[in-house]
């Protein structure tokens, strides 16, 4: 689980050392000088470290760095294809919705960050009550005709949009590395649904929804009933999604390694870097100094 964070600080130190080679190195004082010389010796310890510690995983788990790829839905696979405010005022016109995007969508965060008092889980089932809820919040309008418009059209392919276009092509590839796959979500039940709508559901070997586990993100035990699902240990697992409180402290409570997705991981493409033998031949090649032939790198390896 550390790995993430050694790679990050070791990153850094080598684009340090890169901008040196490049003749960019000012002129400063010996101390300066012997601090600059201490990180280097540092970041080469914490590099070295870093690869032992994914060879180690790739000999403990033939080949991968684990074993298991556990994904967020919403955020990280799937993004709304329109911001949610314009939906709500969109088809709220023709029901009397009177405000504005920006009322919207305060409303909407408002109401959403707010305890659910009704139970405690948000998605029970359907989850009809608490997004009735979220609707009559955020937009004043009670119409139980509205809502039903609304939560029909949130199951339909054109109110979703897949965040990486290559995903299909990597979820593919990995599970043909021998790494099993997952989504783990705080949803309702429509999620099963929606996958298969979206034509994605069989890029997947298992589906943990938090209407169905009664758990919810970061409640560790979503993430275990899915590892438990995949026949993985939590430690086999790493988990990648949007959100830092749930899925990255959540993940890491269940025993799972994570990787927060927009910042240790931009795509899936790096995912599969990261969970494969390609990380290893990657690595060597940026830790020697030469440079990498494919077209992208992980997060893990920019200067933050």
């Amino acid at each position: 689980m550390a790995a993430a964070a050694t790679l990050r600080s070791a990153s850094a130190a080598a684009a340090t050392r890169a901008a040196l080679q490049g003749g960019l190195r000012r002129l400063g004082t010996v101390a300066e000088a012997e601090a600059e010389a201490e990180r280097e010796g540092g970041a080469r310890w914490e590099l070295s470290a870093a690869r032992e510690y994914y060879d180690y995983r790739k000999s403990i788990y033939g080949g991968v760095t684990h074993r298991a790829l556990l994904v967020d839905a919403v955020g990280t696979l799937v993004v709304p294809a329109q911001p949610t405010a314009q939906v709500y005022k969109s088809i709220g016109e023709k029901y009397g919705v009177k405000y504005s995007e920006e009322e919207i969508l305060a409303r909407y965060r408002r109401a959403y960050e707010q305890p659910w008092g009704r139970s405690r889980l948000r998605y029970v089932d359907d989850g009809r009550l608490f997004w009735k809820h979220i609707v009559t919040s955020s937009t004043g309008c009670s119409d139980v005709h509205y809502f039903e418009e609304l939560y029909q059209y949130y199951i339909t392919e054109k109110a979703w949009k897949l965040c990486d276009p290559d995903a299909e092509n990597i979820f593919k590839s990995l599970r043909k590395a021998g790494v099993k796959t997952a989504v783990v979500s705080n949803f309702d039940t429509r999620l099963r649904p929606l996958l298969h709508i979206m034509k994605c559901d069989h890029w997947f070997d298992a589906v943990a929804v938090s209407a169905e586990v009664a758990a919810e993100k970061p409640n560790p035990t979503i993430f275990m009933k899915a590892c438990e699902l995949l026949c993985v240990k939590p430690e086999e697992a790493v988990h990648v999604g949007d959100d830092r409180r749930n899925d990255i402290w959540g993940a890491r409570d269940a025993g799972c390694d994570a990787w927060l997705w927009g910042s240790d991981v931009h795509s899936f493409k790096e995912v599969f870097f990261c969970t494969t033998p390609t990380l290893g031949i990657f690595f060597l090649g940026f830790f020697f100094g030469r440079k990498a032939t494919q077209p992208e790198r992980p997060a893990f390896f920019e200067s933050r």
